[in-house]
């Protein structure tokens, strides 16, 4: 019978492990549960620095709107003097292409006819094509003599396209309620709902009351004259409009 030394303790451990490495198991194991994951309060990591947002880069502020007119201390008080300012007045300008067109008409005229700009054949005369025919003919029918109307624009040029907030926002309505006073009529007919609200008013058609420094005028607004001549309605519900607004005058 052969005999064999003792193992030694380190030989019979790396047995042990070759027996379990044999069975398939070659994992270390315990009965007691481990976490797998640190608890949050035993994190040290420096926090990091927080990032700063850029500030946002501000918007230059828009350019001053430019007061039409200017100085209304400045403007002139007597009609004929308004007519010339109004050919020479630069802020006046909306296009600098055509020729600028004065008003017509006498000062205290029995009606003011207010249209919202030149037409665009006009050359020294305000209305000199088809819808200076029309108001002359409107004139006509109403029994408004042409020598006691006064005949005037809201621009002094042909100006398609025109801004009206722009102009309202500039101090347009101003300049108009000058003129208005100066001229001093006794009836107002506005021809373009765009003129309403340089007068304080709705855009609408209709009859209002018109309140100047002086006291107040009446008047009556229907469409723009290009409207008027595309439109026979439109001509009609004004004539209507007019005879019931004479009729209760």
């Amino acid at each position: 019978m052969e005999s064999r030394d003792p193992l030694t303790l380190a030989e019979q451990f790396a047995a042990a492990c070759d027996w379990w490495r044999e069975a398939g198991v070659d994992q270390d194991f315990h009965d007691a549960p481990e976490k797998l994951l640190k608890d949050a309060e035993t994190v040290t990591e420096a926090p990091k620095p927080a990032q700063q947002r850029p500030e946002p880069a501000e918007e230059p502020a828009p350019p001053p709107l430019t007061q039409i007119g200017g100085d209304p201390s400045q403007w002139p008080q007597k009609l004929d003097a308004f007519h010339g300012w109004w050919m020479r007045e630069e802020s006046l300008d909306q296009s600098g292409t055509l020729q600028r067109i004065p008003p017509r008409g006498v000062p205290q005229a029995d009606l003011m006819v207010l249209v919202p700009m030149p037409e665009a054949g006009d050359g020294e005369q305000l209305l000199s094509g088809v819808q200076g025919t029309l108001v002359r003919n409107m004139l006509r029918a109403m029994e408004v003599a042409e020598e006691r109307s006064y005949v005037a624009a809201v621009l002094p040029r042909h100006t398609p396209l025109a801004d009206w907030e722009g102009l309202l926002a500039s101090g347009m309505d101003k300049v108009l309620l000058h003129h208005i006073s100066l001229a001093a009529p006794k009836r107002l007919l506005v021809l373009g709902r765009d003129i309403m609200p340089l007068l304080g008013q709705e855009k609408r058609q209709g009859v209002a009351e018109l309140s100047l420094a002086e006291g107040s005028i009446q008047l009556l607004a229907s469409f723009a004259p290009e409207n008027l001549l595309q439109n026979a309605k439109l001509r009609a519900d004004l004539w209507r409009r007019w005879l019931d607004w004479t009729k209760k005058a």
